[in-house]
């Protein structure tokens, strides 16, 4: 169905409310941006930019929705015959090769986490953000298994799924704020990842197995010929 000029100009209107005040909030800080500076950059009032936006935090997080909604689009766009683990692999390998925001990749993503970082209540929106992605995947798996309401396996999936991913995103960060060009973070990302998507598709079982010390396997068969010789 076409967009009609109304949708359109409402779509507009909140995308240009969105930028200015991304571009305010980049420029100066969360917490030292106000409401009536976004509308006045905008040139809106007050009351349109709430129209749009039900709290200030929303403006930061404007694509909320979206971001929802992309783990739930890698689980139900793979291909044919592919796993949900490879999909997630080849989508973030994809992104890294990209540089596209979906993970916080993107140039930029530093000084956007700086801005989180320095507000708390960015911090919780976040935080609520990524407690809203895993349930909607969480959601999507389900339907897909046709899970009983009481199966932990969709929710355990995409917790372990979502937070590899962000913890990956989170190391290329790191290194980042730490100084490092992105030429040079990129190998050992794609590096960590390979690892990362090995662990979860295979298991972390052989995973810290102790091996044997010197001396113990013998130890051990002289154990086992006294328990025969007693037997």
């Amino acid at each position: 169905m076409a967009e009609g000029l109304r949708e359109r100009k409402k779509r507009e209107t909140r995308q240009r409310i969105a930028d200015m005040a991304m571009g305010l909030f980049m420029a100066r800080g969360f917490d030292n941006v106000t409401v009536a500076e976004v509308a006045r950059a905008a040139d809106v009032s007050v009351n349109t930019v709430f129209n749009y936006f039900a709290t200030k935090e929303d403006l930061f997080a404007d694509r909320h929705d979206v971001a929802v909604d992309l783990p739930v689009r890698v689980l139900r766009e793979r291909a044919r015959g592919e796993g949900v683990v490879a999909a997630f692999r080849r989508d973030f390998l994809d992104a890294i090769g990209t540089r596209d925001w979906r993970y916080g990749l993107n140039p930029g993503a530093d000084v956007f986490a700086g801005i989180v970082e320095d507000s708390p209540s960015l911090v919780a929106r976040m935080r609520a953000l990524h407690e809203d992605r895993e349930t909607a995947l969480a959601r999507a798996l389900a339907d897909e298994l046709d899970a009983d309401p009481d199966d932990l396996t969709p929710r355990l999936a995409a917790a372990h799924l979502l937070t590899t991913t962000r913890r990956l995103s989170d190391y290329a960060l790191g290194r980042q704020l730490a100084g490092e060009p992105w030429e040079s973070v990129e190998p050992g990302l794609r590096a960590a990842a390979e690892r990362a998507f090995e662990l979860l598709e295979h298991g972390f079982g052989a995973l810290g197995v102790l091996g044997e010390g010197p001396g113990e396997q013998g130890e051990g068969q002289d154990h086992d010929r006294e328990a025969e010789a007693d037997g």
